[in-house]
């Protein structure tokens, strides 16, 4: 069965790490929404889609994967669910590995978000349970560090310090890390092993062969790294930039040093490709099966219509929009895959 939700909450609720826990949303009805509900890109467009027709369409739609993910499709799918009140959609934040091996490849979820592309042994568990599938790029995420805002001392971290941290033999004090940092415990927040992000982490700083740790706090709930860190003053942690974004005053991010300087995640530094190596794509895979379905087929259209609205994927959540040339490629392989399915 799909993930049960635990209740419906606006925008705003869904990425305020700080404030609690939101592992997954329902919307459908009379969904509250924030803002003038305008959004084509520079906030002043309608917000209808290409399809939308809440007059004929209903249905369920569900949706699993990435926490990363997660704030954007809830931002979309409140707006979404306002003008269709007949269509509800439920979103669980269970990780991009999560959701691929125990819904979306077994047949049991409508999309997968995900913070990294879908590996060889996802790809043929879908195989293997009939799963069609097509991969559309979301936005572009700066994958955040932060420290608690006591820290003073690891503001700036190169590639190979934040290794040291997070790799499998890891350091155990700051002060193994660097001498002038003070000679205490290293206390770890951090992405599951079921997690995208967690994944692309191993991949990008520490590299495949040096593993990651087993010696921190493991979660899919990215609220839980946000609340951790901000309440330990030597404590560390990473996770989308979104949800940095929205606690800025609770918890600072770290510049990271590739080789070139210490550069602060950003939207600007995201989209430049200088913040490196921690700017990703980030993803959404809807079934062939689903999208044979006129109100799946309808919202994936109206997902990929508002993926360069910077008024929602930008201010509000807090990731870099898609360009025009990418939202019109991704709408064409859309509709020729709507029209295959259906």
């Amino acid at each position: 069965m799909a993930p049960s939700h635990l209740g419906r909450l606006t925008r705003r609720t869904t990425i305020k790490a700080i404030g609690g826990g939101a592992g997954a949303l329902a919307f459908a009805g009379c969904t509250e929404t924030e803002g003038n509900g305008n959004g084509n890109g520079n906030g002043e467009g309608d917000m209808s889609g290409d399809g939308g027709d809440s007059e004929s369409l209903s249905g369920e739609i569900n949706i699993a994967g990435s926490s990363t993910v997660f704030p954007l499709m809830s931002a979309i799918a409140e707006e979404y669910s306002a003008e269709n009140s007949e269509v509800s959609i439920d979103i669980s934040s269970t990780g991009s590995g999560g959701g691929f091996s125990n819904f979306f490849c077994v047949g049991e979820t409508d999309f997968n978000n995900a913070s990294r592309p879908i590996k060889e042994e996802e790809r043929n568990l879908c195989s293997e349970n009939d799963v069609e599938y097509i991969e559309l790029i979301a936005a572009t995420d700066a994958l955040t560090v932060v420290i608690n805002n006591d820290n003073d001392f690891a503001t700036e971290m190169t590639v190979d310090e934040l290794a040291q941290i997070w790799q499998e033999d890891p350091a155990q004090t700051w002060d193994e890390v660097r001498d002038e940092w003070p000679n205490e415990e290293i206390e770890r927040y951090g992405a599951a092993d079921t997690s995208g992000t967690f994944d692309y982490f191993v991949e990008n700083v520490q590299g495949a062969e040096a593993g990651h740790t087993d010696d921190y706090q493991a979660t899919e709930q990215d609220n839980t790294i946000a609340q951790g860190v901000a309440g330990s003053e030597y404590a560390i942690g990473y996770f989308g930039f979104a949800y940095w974004f929205q606690n800025q005053d609770q918890i600072t991010p770290v510049a990271v040093d590739n080789g070139n300087g210490p550069v602060l995640p950003s939207l600007d530094t995201a989209a430049s490709g200088e913040y490196q190596p921690l700017s990703r794509s980030l993803y959404t895979y809807p079934s062939m099966s689903s999208l044979a379905e006129d109100h799946v087929a309808d919202f994936a259209r109206y997902f990929v219509d508002q993926s360069d609205n910077e008024q929602i994927v930008a201010e509000e959540v807090g990731y870099v929009p898609a360009t025009q040339d990418v939202k019109e490629a991704q709408m064409q392989k859309l509709e020729d895959a709507i029209e295959e399915a259906q």
